[in-house]
């Protein structure tokens, strides 16, 4: 009897280890997890080459999520809608924005979320939208491609504008300036005889009036300053006997009179 107890013990056991361990496979093979997602819908205008379902969906580089379905847009063909798999936990905005990026030199897409701050309203779906919507910014290599296509439009105009510029008349005109150039050029040259007489004859005339000049400033100017100077004393006694007139009218009259002496004066 103790013996078949034993075993009974034992079958049950083992039953429950592979029973746990059928129930583990299950569980890991069918992906099942406690977390709990939300799906954001993003609508790409350009190639998702490299991109693929199960793509990985990074906020900030923080693996976050993974690329749902990946479809062609039934109203616009030029559009690529993407239905994101995010963690619920993550906080996805108005201001979060999608970007479709590579992984080195694999080429491997994800999409990159990133959020500014600009606003931090939770993004909801719109009105007749099953999903919320993210917004997409330009991928490095559709930013790339714009502006190479840019310069080349730019260069493109810049080689018609110097094509214009440099047309036969054109060039017959600027040959005409570099002949009539020359030909002043000849011209001064030839006559430079001419020219160097010119200038010594106004350095002569400048050298004639500069002992005129100083004698000017050695004789003339003393005496105007002497005579500027009489005439600011006899300013100041005029202002000195108009004060006194107004002080005392009858000065006119009797003169100044001396000053009484004071106590102890003699």
């Amino acid at each position: 009897m103790e013996t078949n107890v034993n075993y009974t013990i034992v079958g049950v056991f083992v039953i429950s280890i592979i029973s746990m361990i059928i129930l583990a496979v299950i569980w890991l093979s069918s992906g099942l997890s406690t977390e709990t997602y939300s799906i954001y819908k993003v609508l790409m205008q350009e190639s998702v080459s490299g991109l693929s379902p199960d793509s990985v969906v990074e906020y900030n580089g923080v693996n976050v999520g993974s690329v749902s379905s990946i479809e062609i847009n039934k109203k616009n063909p030029q559009i690529v809608e993407l239905l994101l798999k995010i963690n619920s936990t993550t906080p996805i905005t108005l201001g979060t924005t999608a970007m479709l990026k590579a992984k080195g030199l694999t080429g491997i897409g994800f999409i990159a979320l990133s959020d500014k701050g600009t606003d931090k309203t939770p993004l909801k779906a719109s009105p007749g939208e099953k999903f919320p919507i993210i917004k997409t910014v330009p991928s490095f290599f559709l930013q790339l491609d714009t502006a190479l296509r840019q310069f080349s439009v730019n260069f493109r105009k810049l080689s018609d504008n110097v094509a214009n510029l440099l047309d036969q008349e054109n060039l017959n005109s600027l040959r005409s300036i570099l002949i009539n150039l020359k030909d002043l050029t000849a011209n001064l040259s030839a006559n430079r005889p001419q020219f160097n007489a010119i200038l010594n004859n106004a350095a002569r005339a400048t050298g004639q009036l500069t002992p005129a000049i100083q004698s000017f400033s050695l004789n003339t100017l003393p005496q105007a300053n002497d005579t500027i100077g009489n005439l600011n004393s006899a300013a100041t006694n005029l202002d000195a006997v108009s004060q006194e007139i107004k002080r005392n009218p009858a000065v006119l009259i009797r003169g100044k009179a001396p000053r009484a002496l004071g106590p102890g004066e003699r």
